[in-house]
């Protein structure tokens, strides 16, 4: 190759519609600017069916996106799997399900535990209703769900329409010698759905509540909801724990020896749940008198580890990585981010794969993140991760050098707007070091993003402008920096997964007959 590469995963900053409510315009970002004026670029579809997911009302989300990214191609995802499964029968089919449906008609009860919305990124209410309607066709009498409110993928205070359709479900389900019920629930960024090992006090939280049924109860999901919100004034992401009560005591706990399906589909933020239940040498915090249960996720979230040992449906093998290619060639390669989008730039980019393709040609670099929220610091470890990078450019150690900056995804779900254009801000001070890095040691530099969110803080619902926690539907910028060379972006449309093709193709190299086409 004639340089080495060099590529800025700008997290969440899509190309919004340019008004008060898109961070990235309203931001004071020059580099950026200037990049867009002067140097060849294009956008990528970042969502729907460019990144595996069933349509394209369906938003991207880091994982899909670094899995496009990494892979160079496109395949069914979580959502997309798990539906085509429950509609085949062969999740029903599969001796996991069949195992637990036989112990809790033993005398257990069966416990779904999971993220209660449509957004399609972590989670399907849909599939839960399925499995619902399953169980009770099958005959199981017990069955409690523990709802996570949402709040991130779907509007931010939408858990009320959600907690009525399962309710609804749930009281059809209700014929005699049936017990069919929420037992606990809680907002996702406060309990259960830690990632990256950052805050296992947050699965604690969520361990106490859904298995130990402590906290504080009410007398329905609904009635918690609506107490919490007038008392915080919380949307729904960060609701406290609750437990659903009658007469005084849990509806249920999720005793030893119970069956409990973990609904979600993907991994980063089941992964610490599912070692708590799966374990049996656990020491994150003490599980009390728990002995066991028969414990499946919806997916296994990790193939290499083993987590969880036991899941509904089987995923997809992803071979022909970028990384696979680069190793094949003998290309030295770095990955770095903070702990919020480490697994992104590494486990996902690699196709839901732990550790390395080559241990000799590869290292992989991960700053702590700090353990606050996000708008209080919304630089993040931006400046650590740009110091880190220009250091490893100017050792020439490697040829291909990946970057993750989460701010303008990690920030932008806060909804706190000036947050989130201090956040895009720190961005563009990065990026121009890096550029300035390029300049000096010889690289190209390719800045591109995974899906949008800081470019949509703002929607419309009802007629009124409400804030926006979720991800965008917008595509995504894909620019080439090169002072040496004027790169040609050929006419098309674009999604992720033509970013790896192009990454070869600029190196001289061959690309697998499965991946997507360049854009150079």
């Amino acid at each position: 190759m004639e340089k080495p590469i060099v590529l800025v995963i700008m997290d969440g900053v899509g190309k919004g519609d340019g008004g008060p409510g898109d961070a990235v315009k309203v931001a004071n970002t020059p580099t950026l600017d200037w990049l867009i004026a002067n140097c060849p670029h294009t956008y990528l579809k970042a969502h729907g069916t460019a990144v595996g997911l069933p349509t394209d009302e369906d938003m991207g989300n880091s994982e899909v996106g670094h899995n496009a990214l990494g892979c160079g191609q496109i395949y069914s995802q979580g959502a997309k799997l798990v539906g085509e499964s429950i509609e085949s029968g062969a999740l029903y089919a599969s001796e996991t399900w069949k195992d637990l449906i036989a112990n809790a008609k033993n005398g257990k009860a069966l416990h779904f535990l999971g993220l209660l919305s449509d957004g399609n990124v972590h989670s399907n209410i849909h599939h839960l209703i399925a499995m619902l309607r399953e169980a009770h066709k099958e005959g199981v009498k017990r069955v409690y769900c523990h709802i996570l409110l949402d709040g991130r993928d779907v509007p931010a205070t939408s858990a009320l329409e959600y907690v009525a359709q399962l309710e609804d479900v749930l009281k059809e389900l209700n014929t005699e010698g049936c017990d069919y019920a929420i037992a606990s629930g809680g907002g996702r960024m406060k309990i259960t759905m830690d990632r990256y090992e950052a805050n296992w006090p947050m699965v604690e939280a969520g361990w106490r509540t859904h298995v130990e049924g402590k906290g504080r109860m009410f007398a329905s999901a609904k009635e918690a909801i609506e107490t919490y919100r007038a008392e915080t004034g919380c949307i729904d992401q960060d609701l406290p724990a609750f437990v659903v009560a009658r007469n005084g005591q849990p509806v249920a706990k999720i005793a030893n020896g119970d069956s409990v399906i973990l609904f979600n589909f993907r991994g980063d933020r089941a992964q610490e749940i599912s070692l708590a239940f799966d374990r049996k040498d656990f020491d994150k915090f003490d599980r009390g008198d728990y002995t066991g249960v028969k414990f499946a996720g919806m997916l296994q979230y990790d193939g290499d580890l083993k987590i969880p040992e036991h899941y509904l449906v089987q995923p997809p093998v992803i071979t022909n990585t970028l990384t696979e290619v680069l190793c094949k060639a003998g290309i030295h390669e770095y990955a770095l981010s903070e702990t919020q989008k480490f697994g992104h730039v590494t486990y996902f980019w690699n196709g839901n794969r732990s550790g390395k393709v080559d241990e000799n040609l590869e290292v992989y670099e991960e700053v702590p993140s700090d353990v606050i929220p996000f708008e209080q610091a919304p630089a993040m470890k931006s400046k650590e991760i740009t110091e880190k990078m220009v250091a490893n450019m100017a050792s020439h150690k490697f040829q291909f050098l990946r970057c993750n900056y989460p701010n303008g995804d990690m920030v932008g779900h806060t909804g706190v707007m000036k947050a989130v254009v201090y956040a895009m801000e720190c961005v563009d001070k990065s990026v121009k070091a890096i550029l300035e890095a390029a300049d000096k040691y010889g690289y190209i530099v390719l800045i591109t993003a995974d899906h949008g969110n800081a470019d949509q803080m703002t929607e419309v619902k009802k007629g009124k402008t409400i804030v926006r926690t979720a991800h965008s539907l917008n595509p995504v910028p894909f620019i080439i920096y090169d002072k040496d060379h004027d790169w040609h972006i050929k006419d098309g449309h674009y999604g992720l997964a033509n970013v790896a093709p192009t990454i070869v193709k600029m190196m001289g190299l061959e690309a697998p007959s499965c991946w997507e086409k360049s854009m150079i």
